[in-house]
């Protein structure tokens, strides 16, 4: 049994697998680099910038730019290694395919699982995001919906419970309609936005390619405005003090609430880099996937890194750290009459925030069904998985069960409890994309496809881990020692838990790369994708840890009798 866990798929067939004369005829290839590359700002620049980005700086204060770049540097890694993989097997499927073919099917199963978190739980939390905004914005519309129409129910019950302050939870628990003595609260704009991106996905990809590159447009172009007039501002102003403000003890520092306050923010800066994978799942509709999906995934992430390292400095510089607290749309929070005071960039920032999460909705909901068909064309799902439309040339039944997935938790889940969910099931995937291309073999260079630079491993990464634990040691001499420390609340002990088994891979790793002399590139991005693991609280290992076990019970009830490697 234990062979048949791991067995592997053969490159070959997976690309006979992917042609496009089969599965009913095949998907349409009309993306180009420009496509791929908007695609992936439009997943990346979303949800993101627009509203985790202000919790991140209230938790690591200006300082969060430094989680910024590790979290840039980690996925530029990774997106090397999809881009590795995206050249050897151009087809659908994303991380799933790729562990199927170097780690073996148990593996891909739970990529494959752990990827549902990132698409379609994710989109949960685009969604809230994008009702948020559009409430604001019809309200300065002078349209106005009830709280109770806009809210979703878990985030009004868990606010009442905790005392909470915001004045929408209050009037949505309190002015709610009463059935059979349960309150009627729904978020209604995030339901019929998951509806109408589910339809527009399901007619077809050349529609959405197009909706996304307009949007994609009109999103960078405010987004540019508000760095240029944010910035101004912030010198124009003397605000640059924000940049260096007092912690508790009194003393400016960049970090206020210290390395730990910054790592504290981990969930919501890597949940504004989730995205830019999504392209390695429209390879089947690239016109020459083996070229343009490595040059899109790069594009799009080092277009978007600058991007986010601009708006942090302009956010912590506008307005005190500790002021962005509970602040679900921030750039719009900015140009408020308190802040920076200009209302016309308010309501531009409105209009732009619903225009950036509609394109991140359609990028992830397109991202789900291609997974799933290519886990069908495996075995590992009912056959109606890979059912293609014959008409619009879409994953017609997978897209409609995308559809439900994203839309019926709508109904039950809140922004807090989503965030934390998708960002550790996306970093464990991007963990084993890393280590799946150390399995691989070398391939020689090809005209026109992308290579993976080799730089030899066996002495440079020994020498930079052991160079790392020197530096900490000598600059933070308790570091290593707290890292013993397993009596202290459960957010230290489950860092030090998460530390000291991260130090020990690389450790393990650094060992090993002497005998096999992996390439260096996919174990740095290997070990980055670790770290900011180590970023992650106790609930959210014990959440993931759960849907892990749901996903493979699934898989020895289903797949792994119905696998076609069986």
């Amino acid at each position: 049994m234990s062979n048949a866990l791991f067995r592997k798929k053969n490159i070959n067939s997976i690309l006979a697998e992917g042609s496009d004369n089969s599965h009913g005829g095949g998907l349409k290839r009309v993306l180009t680099v420009k496509d791929l590359t908007f695609f992936g700002i439009a997943a990346i620049l979303g949800a993101g910038s627009f509203s985790s980005l202000g919790g991140a700086v209230f938790n690591g204060g200006p300082g969060v730019i430094v989680l910024f770049i590790i979290t840039g540097i980690a996925c530029a890694f990774t997106a090397f290694c999809y881009s590795d993989f995206a050249s050897r097997i151009p087809v659908a499927g994303s991380a799933y395919t790729y562990a199927y073919a170097s780690f073996g099917e148990l593996f891909a199963w739970i990529i494959g699982w752990a990827l549902i978190m990132e698409y379609s739980i994710g989109n949960i939390y685009v969604a809230y995001s994008w009702s948020d905004y559009f409430t604001s914005f019809m309200e300065r519309m002078n349209v106005h919906i009830p709280a109770y129409l806009s809210t979703s129910y878990m985030e009004a019950k868990h606010g009442i419970e905790s005392g909470s302050t915001n004045k929408d939870v209050i009037a949505a628990w309190n002015n709610a309609p009463v059935v059979n003595g349960l309150k009627m609260i729904l978020d209604l704009p995030a339901l019929i936005i998951n509806f109408l991106i589910t339809y527009l996905v399901y007619r077809g990809i050349k529609e959405s390619r197009n909706f996304s590159n307009l949007m994609v447009i009109l999103k960078l172009g405010v987004v540019f405005l508000i760095i240029v007039v944010g910035g101004y501002l912030v010198w124009h102003n003397g605000l640059t003090s924000n940049w260096l403000p007092q912690n508790d003890a009194g003393v400016k520092s960049f970090m206020p609430n210290g390395f730990s306050g910054v790592m504290a923010a981990v969930a919501g800066v890597f949940f504004a880099y989730i995205g830019f994978d999504a392209v390695s799942v429209l390879a089947e509709e690239s016109k020459d996937p083996q070229r343009d999906l490595p040059k899109g995934m790069i594009y799009s992430l080092v277009i978007c890194t600058v991007i986010y390292i601009l708006l942090t400095l302009v956010l912590s510089g506008a307005v005190h750290y500790k002021n962005f607290e509970g602040v679900g749309d921030p750039l719009a929070f900015i140009f408020e009459p308190q802040n920076l005071n200009i209302g016309w960039m308010q309501l531009l920032v409105s209009i732009c925030a619903v225009v950036a999460m509609t394109s991140v909705l359609l990028v992830f909901q397109m991202g789900q069904p291609r997974i799933w068909m290519s886990m069908s064309r495996d075995g590992l799902l009912p056959p109606v998985f890979q059912k293609i439309h014959s008409k619009f040339q879409t994953p017609s039944f997978a897209t409609i069960v995308t559809g439900f997935v994203v839309g019926v938790p709508i109904l039950f889940t809140d922004k807090t409890f989503v965030l934390d969910f998708t960002s550790i099931a996306t970093l464990f995937a991007f963990v084993l994309v890393c280590g799946g291309v150390l399995l691989l073999p070398t391939k020689e260079k090809e005209p026109g496809k992308f290579h993976l630079p080799f730089i030899a491993s066996r002495i440079i990464f020994p020498i930079l881990i052991i160079g790392t634990i020197i530096i900490i040691q000598l600059f933070s001499k308790n570091y290593f020692a707290e890292l013993f420390n397993l009596n202290g609340d459960t957010a230290t002990v489950t860092f030090n838990v998460s530390s000291l088994i991260f130090w020990l891979s690389c450790i393990i790793l650094s060992i090993v790369t002497l005998f096999k002399n992996w390439s260096l590139i996919p174990l740095l991005g290997l070990v980055t994708c670790l770290y900011l693991l180590t970023g992650m609280t106790a609930m959210n290992w014990a959440w993931f840890g759960g849907w892990l076990v749901i996903g493979l019970v699934v898989y020895f009830l289903y797949g792994y009798k119905k696998s076609k490697l069986a």
